[in-house]
């Protein structure tokens, strides 16, 4: 059965359960994962995780909404994902982009991706200040966008060989990660004309290689992913090179394959890495402050992931799964490509109580364990 369909399943199960008044209250975790772990006092909180196929509690309402019971159908394979007006867009790359409508409690297939807006190959997906979807879809060669009300919009691409992987969106311009050509694209918003092409100038040790994510920073800076470099790339609006974050390795604050880069609001770059199932947090100078999720199956744990994204106005979903004490500022959303836990909530927060540590108070307790794991 196709995957659109599936998904139109799905959406039906889910509308059932709706009419029939089933609550989406959920209970939380049996045993919390925290990071970093105890004794250190906790910033972040995994909160749960779904896939469409199970929750982690088989019985919970939140898994008969998301699959309806007895429901054997999963998000295949999640790479991009972002969050607006309460919805839950995951760019499943097997087939389109789903929406997990938490307000309404439905779950389907993006309604605008048909016709001309039919995707093929969707990659990563960002939503800008009015509610529009970017769809970077290599299979298409195109960048397609869909409205506030998740219609199809229109498309963005070029002639010629390229990919692209990501986009984002500055004022009215459109920046496009294109892996084939290791650059980044810029193209003018409104009229979808190619305005220059950034990150192919200059000294070789400033300039792209394989561009898979961006993300700008709140004063306006390009921060691109770079899995040829191992490095995350920073660049100004115009694209002048300006820093570089990490480098090959295996210690804290190194990277073997960077993927999806995330911003919150004071600046901290949350950057995933792909080969050690983790995701770092660096300050607005580069420096490593946390990092979080691990090899494993256990609740926290992440296998292949590929995109992390911020939200602040959705806590309310998800507060019947905080600990006691844990007061949230925002949610993180973590995919990975393998294993049950497919889309993977985090909190960010502190607990009642507990003394924290200052930025640099943390980034000596991070030189220090880096120091250790070289001397091993």
């Amino acid at each position: 059965m196709p995957q659109h369909k599936r998904l139109s399943l799905i959406l039906c199960a889910a509308l059932a359960l709706v009419a029939s008044g089933c609550s989406t209250t959920v209970r939380p975790t049996p045993v919390p994962a925290f990071f970093p772990p105890p004794p250190a006092a906790p910033r972040i909180q995994f909160l749960t995780s779904f896939s469409g196929l199970k929750d982690i509690d088989e019985q919970s309402a939140f898994n008969r909404f998301v699959v309806g019971e007895r429901q054997d159908i999963k998000v295949d394979k999640p790479y991009g994902i972002a969050v607006y007006d309460a919805k839950i867009y995951v760019c499943d790359t097997n087939s389109t982009v789903a929406v997990f409508d938490l307000r309404r409690k439905t779950f389907g297939p993006l309604s605008g991706a048909v016709g001309q807006g039919t995707l093929r190959q969707p990659v990563n997906i960002s939503i800008d200040a009015d509610g529009n979807k970017y769809v970077s879809d290599p299979g298409r060669r195109q960048v397609v966008v869909f409205d506030r009300t998740d219609q199809y919009l229109r498309a963005y691409g070029m002639e010629g060989d390229w990919r692209p992987v990501d986009a984002a969106v500055l004022e009215d311009r459109l920046y496009v990660a294109d892996i084939d050509k290791g650059l980044i694209r810029i193209f003018d918003k409104q009229s979808g004309e190619l305005i220059k092409s950034i990150g192919d100038q200059g000294e070789p040790s400033q300039r792209l290689d394989r561009p898979t994510n961006l993300a700008f920073d709140h004063d306006g800076d390009l921060y691109v992913s770079d899995v040829g470099r191992f490095q995350v790339v920073k660049f100004d609006r115009d694209g002048h090179f300006k820093s570089t974050i990490g480098k090959i390795g295996d210690n804290l604050g190194h990277f073997a394959r960077p993927k999806g880069i995330a911003f919150d609001r004071d600046n901290r770059l949350f950057a995933v890495d792909a080969s050690f199932n983790n995701v770092q947090i660096f300050n607005r100078d580069g420096r490593l402050l946390l990092f979080f999720g691990e090899t494993g199956d256990k609740p926290g744990n992440l296998r292949l992931p590929a995109k992390v994204t911020i939200d602040y106005d959705s806590l309310e979903y998800f507060r019947d799964y905080l600990q006691p004490g844990f007061e949230p500022e925002y949610l993180i959303f973590v995919t990975s490509q393998f294993g049950e836990r497919r889309i993977n909530v985090f909190a960010f927060g502190k607990q009642q109580g507990v003394r924290y540590p200052t930025d640099a108070e943390l980034r000596r307790e991070i030189e220090e364990r880096a120091k250790k794991e070289e001397s091993h």
